[in-house]
């Protein structure tokens, strides 16, 4: 019987998969996806309900007939066998399967009409009860903790929904293709652990070169050791900058992945400019086929796919649902995921389930933001069997949020032994607070120096402070500048350092977090305290110098107003420098500056969107609105517009872009030629003639010469002055 039944026909129209074969394909595939959080029975019946609606006469007409155009729910009526149960989050799961998990909406108001899951279940649908003559449903319950909390029962319904989705994708892929795709073609964890043990062993076993070196080899060793016998939980990693902690939070992850039998690492980085630079790294040590780098920007995403090697396919397939041991991704991608409800964002969600997670500069999570970030990772700590790992050199003390999200748990555990004591052997700069400085003066500073790192607050100072230095060797990193420039400029730095030459740059924070050079003298436009040593990171980072030798200096440029947006980082900044004031650089200064932060800001601060309290409460009259939460939850949340650059590859990119192409991998590859404005500055420019607009609100910078590769975009034009931060 289950040939009269079809869910789908392949494009040449010769080969049929009945509706029965599909369901049972799929749920073999979410059964295996959701035993990694031990609910395969629940992923199973998922799999099997959520086409059951294509049983109905209407949807067998429309897919036999190829001039019917219509629509056909088919999606719905798995949705009410599901709620029927008591199932509600495979009701949401099956419901959303196509569209994206909907809001739960109110069942009182809701009419048939409403597109909420509670709008849906009052719909008339054509029979599909064929379909008990060919499918039996498993017997199955929700696991306790969906009734302990509704936001544990909406983090459950998405990892289900993922599981489903995902499978959803792949067995439609298998039969529409007729091939296995390249998949799942990596090495398994044990083989990446050897590789990691023999680089280790290396290091290990050699004499260490330097005091600095033997420090580093004293935390590899222990986070070896931990990573071995420890069980999943939520950990510290607090090294100093430059104390390697990118291989020795990687060590840490492969053993304690091996250890407890977990499948893959994700390795949570804050910001694109250093993603590549993560992932070359652990691709040069395991295997570029066994790390994903996955970001907008990725090598692989701006190809067509008629243009990619067999490596990039598998990546871009890889990219679909992080299927790969070793995942290097933005917290942006990360957080959104897990708080998406479009099926392409969800899809990856149930591959983070028996992971190792390292968020790499922790102090970095979204202080907006910041509880329901916690409350992600403690959920997956919790129910998820995973392990996170908060790695950073300023810890920014998050033990109460973990305390109140993980109760009954152990405090967070620190893997780095006597990390106090680590940072007064491992200190490489001695911190000089300048007071406030003329911008001449400054610039006349920056000038005595032959290799210099200067970081300023805003753009335009940045911009101004590089027009007072000398022509040779000087340089403006701002994200005033294209992505593609950024990189050229930043190789060239490098070198320039590593060769002795001068080397002056002047630089917005970009160049912070994770970016790896090595200056012999600092300064930094007071900010937040966790600014400043991301700065002072940059100095010294290989120990070749003293402390003494290597100064860096805290100023306030006089006559320039503070930003608004760091006057509390400011407040809590000035707090520490008059509590420690000869101690800056040691954790009671740094954690003493996060909680004064985060008292400045106040509680309401840290969940700005009201995220967890819509868990709760329901939001805009939906109660369980997930398609409302993802709308909010956007960590990148800047009124900026872009403006593609007509340079390079860029310029025949902007003529596809005029001539009416659109495509993802075109906006993709114009990516590294924009630059992302503030409006104040885009309307300057368009007032100035500068600028062609877009339907979408972009724009191409017509007038190319307000556009230098050396210091980016103007802020000065004709018609008037564009202001950024």
């Amino acid at each position: 019987m289950a040939d009269l039944f079809d869910a789908h026909i392949s494009e040449d129209g010769l080969r049929r998969q009945s509706v029965a074969d599909h369901l049972t394909g799929t749920a073999e595939r979410a059964a295996r996806f959701a035993a990694a959080f031990d609910q395969e029975q629940l992923g199973r019946a998922a799999g099997l309900m959520h086409d059951i609606g294509k049983y109905s006469g209407d949807f067998q007409r429309r897919i036999h007939d190829p001039q019917h155009s219509g629509r056909v729910d088919h999606s719905t009526a798995g949705a009410k066998e599901a709620y029927a149960r008591g199932l509600y989050p495979l009701a949401f799961a099956v419901a959303g399967h196509h569209a994206g998990l909907p809001d739960g909406g109110s069942p009182k108001v809701d009419t048939a009409q409403a597109s909420t899951l509670f709008g849906r279940l009052k719909r008339e649908l054509p029979a599909y009860d064929a379909w008990r003559q060919e499918i039996d449903l498993p017997a199955v319950e929700l696991p306790g903790f969906c009734a302990q909390s509704s936001f544990s029962l909406m983090f459950f319904t998405r990892m289900l929904y993922s599981c489903l989705v995902d499978a959803d994708y792949l067995d439609t892929e298998a039969f529409m293709e007729n091939t296995a795709p390249p998949r799942g073609e990596s090495d398994p964890i044990p083989a990446l652990l050897h590789r990691m043990r023999s680089k280790a062993v290396s290091w290990l076993n050699a004499p260490p070169s330097t005091p600095l070196n033997e420090k580093r080899n004293q935390v590899l060793r222990a986070c070896m050791s931990a990573g071995a016998a420890w069980q999943r939980g939520a950990y510290t990693l607090t090294v100093p900058t430059g104390g390697g902690k990118t291989f020795d939070s990687l060590a840490f992850a492969l053993e304690h992945a091996a250890h407890n039998h977990m499948d893959r690492i994700i390795y949570v980085i804050p910001y694109t400019s250093i993603i590549d630079q993560t992932a070359a790294v652990f691709s040069d040590l395991l295997g570029a086929e066994n790390v994903l780098a996955h970001h907008a920007g990725a090598d692989y995403q701006l190809l067509e796919e008629q243009e990619m090697s067999p490596a990039d396919y598998r990546r871009a397939l890889a990219a679909e649902n992080w299927d790969a041991p070793v995942i290097v991704t933005t917290a942006v991608q990360f957080f959104q995921s897990l708080y998406a409800s479009r099926s392409s964002r969800c899809r990856k969600l149930h591959n983070i389930a028996n992971s190792v997670i390292i968020f790499d500069e922790a102090q970095t999570l979204p202080l907006a933001y910041l509880r329901p970030c916690i409350a992600a990772i403690a959920e997956l700590v919790r129910h998820y069997r995973a392990t996170a790992v908060l790695c950073t050199a300023t810890q920014p003390a998050l033990d109460p949020f973990f305390e109140e999200f993980l109760p009954g748990s152990a405090p967070l555990q620190e893997i780095c032994p006597n990390a106090a004591a680590l940072y007064t052997a491992l200190r490489r700069t001695t911190l000089h607070d300048l007071g406030e400085l003329s911008a001449e003066a400054l610039g006349a500073r920056l000038r005595g120096h032959e290799q210099v790192l200067c970081v300023v607050n805003r753009r335009k100072q940045a911009q101004e402070l590089y027009a007072a230095l000398p022509a040779e060797g000087r340089y403006c990193l701002t994200t005033l500048l294209c992505a593609a420039d950024r990189r050229r400029q930043l190789a060239e730095i490098r070198q320039r350092l590593r060769d002795g030459l001068p080397c002056r740059v002047v630089s917005t924070s970009l160049i912070e977090a994770g970016v790896d050079v090595d200056f012999p003298a600092a300064y930094r436009e007071a900010a937040g305290l966790d600014s400043i040593l991301q700065t002072a990171g940059r100095c010294n980072r290989e120990g070749r110098r003293s402390a003494a030798e290597s100064p860096v200096y805290v100023f306030a440029i006089s006559g320039s107003p503070d930003p608004p947006m760091l006057a509390q980082n400011l407040a809590a900044w000035q707090y520490v420098r008059r509590t420690w004031p000869n101690a800056l650089d040691l954790p009671p200064a740094i954690q003493g500056y996060f909680t004064k932060l985060r008292l400045v800001k106040g509680a309401a601060a840290l969940d700005q969107k009201g995220i967890l309290r819509a868990c709760v409460e329901g939001a805009g009259g939906s109660l369980l609105p997930f398609s409302q939460i993802a709308d909010e939850f956007t960590l990148i949340d800047t009124p900026t517009r872009t403006v593609y650059l007509p340079i390079g590859e860029g310029a025949s990119l902007c003529r596809a872009l005029q001539c009416g192409a659109r495509s993802r991998t075109l906006f993709r590859k114009l990516g590294i030629y924009s630059v992302a404005v503030y409006p104040t500055h885009f309307d300057a420019l368009y007032h100035a003639g500068a600028l062609t607009l877009l339907e979408d609100n972009s724009a191409i910078l017509s007038n190319t010469s307000l556009y230098d590769p050396g210091t980016g975009l103007a802020m000065n034009v004709e018609a008037g002055q564009g202001f950024s931060i």
